[in-house]
């Protein structure tokens, strides 16, 4: 086997949906524990948009929505993951499905909603993927076009998930947080430095956002090769 396909076969490896290929998985009943809290922060006002970033690439923003996403819809929700992340999109690779029509082609009025959303193994979890990468992300996900679809996408599903560049990177996130419910910030144990998590955390709020807590994966759990996930209020 040559090395670029071992190493499609690595990508392909990380990318599994482990909620949805091993649910009764300790790292799955974590999600379900994510699930549980943002369900109790619920109770004082409607979360039924929510964005899942990071400060940089490669904490684990794009897995944990899509487990997210699994978890809700486990739960009998009627569910969409969307991938705003415009830039490098992976949500399609997630869930191999085609990305020729996604959120970009319904933002510039080339598709219509129905038409670009996929479906997919899980039961009542439906995908937009990204679509083609348009020359200009921020002002998409800034434009009249995004609100009307966050109306769309609220109206037919009961809980919306947002994957998105990270904010340390770009604009995009930002731009998005304030049209959400709340937002979910993930941390990359050994990976995130902490002036980091706080300067990206410090520009959500810039943005009006509403941090709902952070998940802190690929913390190992005493000697063996096991994750956990943290779910809490961030300050």
């Amino acid at each position: 086997m040559s090395r670029k396909n071992r190493l499609a076969d690595k990508a392909s490896e990380q990318r599994k949906v482990i909620s949805h290929i091993e649910p009764k998985s300790p790292i799955a009943e974590q999600y379900r524990s994510v699930r549980t809290n943002i369900q109790f922060a619920s109770l004082e006002e409607n979360l039924q948009k929510i964005l899942v970033t990071s400060a940089g690439p490669g904490e684990g923003k794009s897995t944990t929505v899509a487990n997210l996403a699994v978890v809700f819809a486990q739960q009998g929700k009627r569910v969409l993951l969307v991938d705003a992340d415009l830039r490098k999109p992976t949500v399609h690779y997630t869930f191999q499905t085609p990305n020729t029509l996604g959120l970009t082609n319904v933002l510039t009025g080339q598709s219509t909603f129905e038409g670009s959303v996929s479906r997919t193994d899980v039961e009542k979890l439906d995908l937009m993927t990204s679509g083609p990468i348009p020359p200009n992300p921020s002002e998409l996900l800034g434009s009249r076009a995004m609100s009307r679809f966050m109306e769309e996408a609220s109206t037919a599903y009961d809980f919306v998930f947002f994957d998105t560049p990270p904010v340390l990177a770009v604009a995009d996130a930002q731009v998005l947080a304030n049209q959400c419910d709340g937002s979910i910030f993930v941390v990359n144990s050994g990976k995130t430095d902490r002036a980091g998590a706080l300067k990206a955390k410090e520009l959500l709020t810039q943005a009006q956002a509403k941090v709902l807590g952070v998940v802190l994966n690929q913390k190992p759990k005493g000697d063996d090769n096991s994750y956990y996930y943290y779910y809490g209020t961030s300050k």
